[in-house]
């Protein structure tokens, strides 16, 4: 594990460094950006080759002389940390130019210190092999990633979305120490392994309780709505690692308890499936009623969470039932895109920087337009949102296409297997149908028609640095999508640990027809492309008059004429109403001369309610009930601890 580690002290040398030298701006942006950059590449290049030639690796240390910090990187690990390793190098790079803020130059500094830190303590979270080391790196990733969500502290918004993402995270690390406080209960060492030796109702328990708190990392519904909060807050390039990676290392932990406990249970897999199918239908309709364009990507991480999920439940199930070909496909689906997801949506967050930091405004009614001046970004990002979209030739059809491929191979059993398998093509069915929906009104809205505001006129996209960040994960879109078999290869080789037995034969059709599919779909973009090239070609030297089409006598549009984001979702909104309730505000027109009136709306979380008026409030009135306890008087203080001390000795 030398590589990996000496990845690590890259990466954490470029942090340190960075405040020490934040006086000389350009200086520490080079030194942050060149060594995080090459500690990425350095354990990624690590991570990917263990994982094609199925390498395993371990080692351990002692902390204090007393806790042993063990590390162990082996198939599924591999793939995580080289998933994470490759979107932070691109961050790492995007961070170059987006991060140009001289006049912050040591704020600047300290984000690097704790983006250094975020991206390490990932990489170890994914090797860490027993319960000590996983807790303390597990706990570092969520600390760094709050002080980056609160960059701009001076906001009141970004202060309370630090804040709501800083106590979800010590919620589901409660729940993940419960989990493992079973395992130690039962194995009496810090070791994972003992997860395998608890009696099947302690296992179910470890089990939910892991998945409760893993869960809340990775934003499955209900336990999601602090995505909306600190996406929108947080840095662009911050967002991308945070939604691209950060948020796998719940699917991570949810894949790595199920392997230790080692249950066939179909339990498992039922729960893993229905909450994978309420998070991408939930996180969809949700995404599809945002004006903000940050707000509406970390729904669509929610969404795209839930295509894990269904994915793994859907390999849980067949695991369960002793069908490989559903245990297969189920998995490898769910692994390729923790992948393509990480990929596609990191470009898409970088996309939505971009138009961002120039036009100063993250409201999509506010922009249009966008594409006449930011060519390249508006060019990346419809990739982005075709790839999310799962339309060919892009990646994203490739690990849809293994999901439900892998949801039809259940359906041939027929009983429950049957009715497991349907649920899960019906979900991913709506769940497409909702992300066309909701990106073809995010591109339309803000890259084509009209600018609606002086600021979405006059753009530009200035910063190489972030533009080839774009256009590499771009191309790996489709790369992935025409040329599938590595990456499907490698999703397999991920799978190792769950040692599922399948027939040597059985995965190389598949791959085939898949490939041949974004194939033929490449060969027709590319045909029009020529076809586009050779017009303009051919017309170089010709005088081409344009004018506008016939307009019905109507010739003078103007953007308030055109859709906005809320009037184009609306009719499907309506549909969902009762799941996600539209709150209005537009106070009625009177008189024959009526004054300057307004119109604004939004989608209520329905999850944010029932916690905030089950929990929340509840919690604070009884707090504040109990508030005469903190009363000051030393004496009563040092009662309150011999009471306690009495009450434990009837326990003990």
């Amino acid at each position: 594990m030398n590589l990996f580690f000496q990845s690590i002290i890259l990466i954490f040398a470029g942090g340190l460094i960075a405040p020490f030298i934040h006086r000389r701006f350009a200086l520490m942006k080079w030194v942050f950006v060149l060594l995080a950059a090459s500690g990425c590449f350095l354990g990624f290049i690590d991570a990917a080759a263990r994982l094609l030639n199925s390498g395993t690796d371990q080692a351990s240390f002692g902390l204090l002389n007393f806790f042993p910090l063990s590390f162990k990187i082996d198939g599924l690990s591999s793939f995580f940390i080289m998933t994470i390793f490759a979107i932070c190098f691109f961050a790492v790079i995007y961070s170059f130019h987006y991060m140009n803020k001289p006049e912050k130059a040591f704020r600047v500094s300290i984000n690097a210190l704790f983006f250094s830190l975020l991206i390490i303590s990932m990489a170890l979270v994914a090797a860490s092999d027993n319960m000590i080391a996983f807790m303390i790196f597990w706990e570092i990733m969520s600390l760094s990633s709050f002080f980056l969500v609160i960059y701009d502290y001076e906001s009141p918004e970004n202060r309370k979305a630090g804040y709501i993402y800083f106590v979800f995270s010590h919620v589901g690390a409660f729940f993940i120490l419960a989990s493992f406080g079973l395992i130690y209960g039962y194995s009496g060492n810090f070791s994972f392994g003992g997860a395998a030796l608890m009696p099947p109702a302690a296992q179910i328990c470890a089990f939910i309780f892991a998945f409760i708190g893993f869960g809340s990392k990775a934003g499955v519904f209900p336990f999601h709505f602090w995505l909306p909060y600190a996406h929108p807050a947080a840095p662009s390039h911050i967002s991308a690692v945070m939604s691209g990676v950060m948020i796998k290392t719940g699917v991570y932990g949810i894949l790595k308890m199920y392997i230790l406990i080692g249950s066939k249970t179909l339990l498992f897999g039922e729960i893993v499936l229905v909450a994978g199918a309420l998070s991408g239908i939930m996180g969809a309709v949700y995404a599809l009623g945002q004006n903000d364009l940050k707000r509406l990507l970390a729904f669509c991480s929610v969404e795209n969470i839930g295509i894990i999920l269904i994915g793994t439940g859907v390999g849980m199930i067949g695991v369960s039932l002793d069908n490989p070909a559903m245990a297969l496909f189920g998995f490898a689906g769910a692994m390729l895109h923790v992948l393509n997801h990480a990929i596609f949506k990191s470009l898409l967050f970088m996309g939505a920087g971009m138009a961002i930091s120039k036009t100063g405004s993250r409201l999509i009614d506010e922009l249009g337009g966008l594409f006449k001046n930011m060519k390249v970004t508006g060019s990346t990002f419809l990739i982005g949102s075709l790839a999310i979209c799962g339309l060919p030739p892009f990646n994203g059809f490739v690990s849809e296409f293994f999901i439900y491929f892998g949801s039809f191979k259940g359906i041939t059993l027929g009983g429950g297997s049957f009715v497991w398998s349907f649920f899960a093509i019906i979900s991913l069915a709506i769940i497409g149908g909702l992300a066309l929906a909701f990106f073809t009104k995010v591109f339309g809205v803000v890259f084509q028609g009209e600018p609606r505001t002086q600021a979405a006129e006059n753009t530009n996209e200035k910063g190489p640095a972030m533009l080839v960040s774009m256009l590499i994960l771009a191309a790996l879109c489709l790369v992935i999508g025409v040329f599938p078999k590595v990456f499907v290869i490698m999703a397999v080789k991920a799978m190792a640990p769950l040692n599922i037995v399948y027939p040597g034969d059985m995965l190389e059709p598949f791959i085939r027809i898949t490939g041949n599919i974004t194939r033929a779909c490449a060969i027709f973009f590319a045909v029009f492309l020529i076809v586009w090239a050779l017009r303009h070609f051919l017309y170089r030297k010709k005088t081409v008059e344009s004018a506008g089409t016939w307009g019905c006598g109507f010739t003078q549009p103007t953007a308030k004429m055109q859709y906005t984001g809320s009037s184009y979702a609306a009719s499907i909104l309506q549909f969902f109403g009762p799941l996600a309730p539209l709150k209005e505000d537009h106070p009625p027109v009177k008189g024959r001369f009526p004054d300057k009136t307004h119109y604004r709306s939004h989608i209520e979380d329905i999850a944010e309610i029932f916690t905030l008026k089950g929990i929340v409030y509840p919690v604070l009135w009884l707090f504040d009930k109990l508030r005469w306890i903190q009363h000051g008087d030393i004496h009563l203080y040092i009662g309150y601890i011999l009471l306690a001390i009495v009450a434990l000795l009837f326990f003990i």
